[in-house]
Parts: structure tokens; C-alpha cells; sequence
């Protein structure tokens, strides 16, 4: 029984090389017989294998739990290794992620900073843009008043220039008036002393008697022709009257008056005739 127990312990100490060595002998006999089965045998000689002996040493049991302790203490070793290994892998990346993490939380900050600053630039962009607008708003709104102002201006300065205008026209006018009606004064006034001068009355004139004479002259003070067209009633009055006007004639003095004016007022001249200044 004992030997029974050893040679399971040898066995158990060395199972792969007796089971690989009876194994390859088995099939090198297997294969010997084979051969010299289909072969003849006399032509075939057969080399006797060389027998290899395994020894089994029995293996004394406090080696055996010697070595198992140092074994284990080895595994519990490597065991210990692999756990701080582990741990300083897992240390690591901790560390690792920590470190991700606040590199996150940087680039979180920068990205917020960035982005505090794009809107604070923009910010300040729009406020500028705004400024310039009411700007070039407040310069449009000057420009136009200006420009109201200045044809304000324009249209005042063109009102009292029509009104100057108007006050030299009316002025010029009155003068023209002034002049025109003093060259008429003044002509009218010269034919009538001219006519008085010449103007012989009758014994038979009195007081009340009035004769109107028609005389139509040229722009040179040529007389053209003298008509009664009102009559005293005393034909002898009537001819001295017209006499005085052929005598008076030429009225040479009218020549110099503007030719408006001497159409408008002596081409055709009505003369009256009355001797007031007589006694009876």
C-alpha cells in the first residue's frame, strides 16, 4: 500500500514524460510490426530498440511544503505587487482624469472668457455703430435744417429783393409818373400861353362864352389840323379861337418829348377857350 502511495507521488511528480515516452515507444513498435508484416522477413533485420528507464525520485514532503510556502508567499507577493500596481495605475488615472479635468475646466474658463469678451466686443461694436448712426443722423438732421435754414433764408432774401425790386419799380414808376405828368403839365402849359399869346378876341367876346378846339399835331409839334367840336355860339369867336391855334403853330418845344408820352397825350389835344378875364 505504500508503494502504492509512492509511486502515485512519482507519477504525480513526473506524469508528461513517462506518459510522452510510453507513448513514443508504443508507436515505434506498433510501426516495427507493421513493417514487418508486409515485408519479408528474412530481408529485413530487425535493430533492437534501445530501452530508456525513467526514474522516479520520491520528493520528501517538507521540501514539497517548503516550497509550496515560498510559492504562495511568492503568489502573495506578486499578488501585493499586482494590487499596488493596480492601485498606482489607478492613482494614475485619477491624476489622468483630475488633470482632463481641469484642463476642461480651463479650457470651460477660457472658452467663457472668450466668449465674455466676443460679447463685450460686440457690445462695444454695436454701441459704436449706434453712436455713429446718431451721428451721421444728428449731421443729416443739421444738414437739412441748414439746408432749411438756407432756403428759409434764400426765400427771404428773394422776397425783399421782389419787394426792393418792387419799391425801385414803383418808385421809377412814380418818378416816371412824376416826370411824365410834369413834361404833360409842362406842355400842355407852354400850348396854352402859346395860344394865349396869339389868341386876338373879338369886340364880341363876353364873359360865359366857351368854345373847345380839337387840334391833332405831329411828334415834331407840326400842327396837322384845328376842329371845333364845341362852339361859343358866336362864329366870330369861334374863328379867333382857331386863328390863335394856326398862329401859335408850330409847337417845336414838343419835339423833345418821349414819343409815349406825346401819343398818349398831344397827338390829339383839346384846347378850351374862355375870356374870363374880360370886364363885360
Amino acid at each position: 500500500m505504500k508503494d502504492s502511495i509512492n509511486n502515485v507521488i512519482i507519477y504525480n511528480g513526473y506524469p508528461l514524460s513517462v506518459v510522452a515516452a510510453v507513448t513514443f515507444h508504443s508507436l515505434l513498435l506498433a510501426l516495427l510490426l507493421y513493417l514487418q508484416s508486409n515485408r519479408n522477413t528474412d530481408a529485413l533485420e530487425l535493430i533492437q530498440p534501445t530501452v530508456v528507464k525513467a526514474l522516479l525520485v520520491q520528493e520528501n514532503p517538507q521540501v514539497t511544503n517548503e516550497r509550496k510556502r515560498v510559492e504562495r508567499q511568492q503568489q502573495q507577493q506578486r499578488d501585493r505587487q499586482q494590487e499596488e500596481a493596480r492601485r498606482a495605475a489607478e492613482a494614475e488615472r485619477q491624476q489622468q482624469a483630475q488633470a482632463q479635468a481641469r484642463a476642461e475646466e480651463d479650457r470651460q474658463q477660457r472658452e467663457r472668457a472668450a466668449l465674455r469678451e466676443r460679447q463685450q466686443q460686440d457690445r462695444l461694436n454695436a454701441e459704436q455703430l449706434l453712436r455713429e448712426q446718431q451721428q451721421r443722423e444728428a449731421e443729416q438732421r443739421r444738414q437739412r435744417e441748414l439746408a432749411a435754414a438756407q432756403r428759409l433764408q434764400e426765400s427771404r432774401d428773394r422776397e425783399l429783393q421782389r419787394q426792393q425790386e418792387a419799391a425801385d419799380a414803383a418808385a421809377a414808376a412814380a418818378e416816371v409818373a412824376s416826370s411824365e405828368f410834369e413834361m404833360i403839365q409842362s406842355g400842355t402849359a407852354l400850348i396854352q400861353q402859346l395860344v394865349q399869346e396869339n389868341w386876338s378876341r373879338p369886340p364880341s367876346a363876353r364873359n360865359g362864352m366857351q368854345a373847345i378846339i380839337q387840334i391833332r399835331m405831329l411828334p415834331t409839334g407840326e400842327l396837322i389840323d384845328a376842329t371845333i367840336t364845341q362852339s361859343s355860339g358866336d362864329p366870330a369867336f369861334d374863328r379867333s379861337a382857331e386863328n390863335a391855334v394856326y398862329r401859335a403853330a408850330p409847337f417845336t418845344e414838343l419835339q423833345n418829348l418821349p414819343i409815349n408820352v406825346f401819343n398818349a397825350n398831344f397827338r390829339s389835344l383839346s384846347l378850351i377857350f374862355e375870356p374870363e378875364d374880360l370886364l363885360n
